[in-house]
């Protein structure tokens, strides 16, 4: 079970002043394991060119990681210290025994979009139709969809539609070529799209809220371990704020994004403005009680569809997966 917050700061006083005061003004190193083609690494990049870090007293080495796979093994094995992941994976591992805790950091979600072409008007005309899946059948996007689905349409999209799951990128050119007549992509995938025309069908934002669900419920966030936390004295909370930095700088600054463009490959205006837009629209400005307890909620609704191959045995989120070692 996760310590109770004057714990943690009383032992984390106790480490910090067994030390000299030399020590204890070393910034400290936050290893931050980054998927190379991930929307992360642009918080990263404000970080570094405006020293965020080192005006919280840390130091962030970014890891280069080629997945969401590679970015959880790499947790787990130690070789990083911080990635962003999802608080249904973190809860999942605290189940296993594993100290992982999870703080907020976006509520992006994505939609399904359809082709200019394509004759449907409504989530109710896609029964019967090919529907490009991003990820696999235990995705959030798609659990969301079916329960609203079983729920607004009256028939579980699993039956009644036929789903195709693949890759983010092969989905949107399988779309594009007109094999698919809509797609349920991520949203840094959808936003292309609604840059070239195609029609947003529903977002998952809007699904959630149907559901029943609060709709800027925090999906992913910063995952690390609270041994690590402990040990390792303001490293996690000057990390957080540090990347908060980061995420006012892009939610407030035009400019921020016209630096960012090498690293968006070859999007063109157009695009990169619906990238920003989309990022914005999901930053969580804040962790309360109330974004766990929203997690928790859309946790219970996933288990549903989603079962052990997406939480394992576990019936509801694990307590302690938010951590409370910082409030912002």
């Amino acid at each position: 079970m996760l310590a109770p917050r004057w714990l943690l700061i009383a032992f984390i006083s106790l480490v910090a002043g067994t030390g000299s005061s030399a020590e204890a003004a070393q910034p400290q190193t936050v290893r931050v394991g980054v998927m190379q083609s991930g929307t992360v690494q642009w918080e990263m990049d404000v970080i570094r060119r405006h020293g965020l870090d080192s005006a919280e007293g840390v130091v962030v080495a970014v890891t280069p990681l080629v997945g969401k796979d590679a970015s959880s093994l790499a947790l787990l094995a130690g070789s990083v210290d911080v990635i962003l992941t999802d608080f249904l994976w973190v809860s999942r591992q605290r189940d296993g025994g594993a100290d992982t805790v999870f703080v907020p950091h976006s509520t992006a979600t994505g939609a399904i979009m359809v082709r200019p072409d394509a004759p449907i008007a409504t989530p109710r005309d896609l029964v019967g139709q090919r529907l490009g899946v991003a990820g696999n059948a235990v995705d959030k996007s798609w659990l969301v969809f079916r329960a609203y689905g079983r729920k607004l349409l009256g028939v579980d999209p699993a039956q009644a539609m036929r789903p195709a799951f693949g890759a983010p990128p092969l989905l949107n050119e399988l779309v594009g070529r007109g094999e698919y007549p809509a797609v349920l992509n991520f949203w840094n995938y959808t936003a292309p799209l609604k840059a070239q025309g195609y029609r947003e069908l529903v977002t998952v934002r809007e699904m959630m809220q149907a559901l029943g669900m609060q709709p800027t419920t925090p999906l992913l966030g910063w995952a690390f371990s609270a041994r690590w936390a402990v040990t390792h004295p303001g490293a996690a909370e000057g990390f957080v704020r540090a990347a908060l930095g980061a995420g006012r700088r892009l939610t407030e600054d035009d400019g921020e994004w016209a630096v960012l463009a090498p690293l968006m490959g070859k999007a063109d205006l157009a695009t990169r403005l619906a990238l920003r837009d989309a990022w914005r629209a999901g930053q969580v400005a804040h962790s309360t009680a109330a974004e766990a307890l929203a997690a928790a909620e859309l946790f219970r609704l996933l288990t549903e569809f989603g079962g052990a191959d997406l939480v394992g045995d576990a019936q509801a989120m694990n307590p302690g997966t938010f951590w409370d070692g910082v409030n912002f």
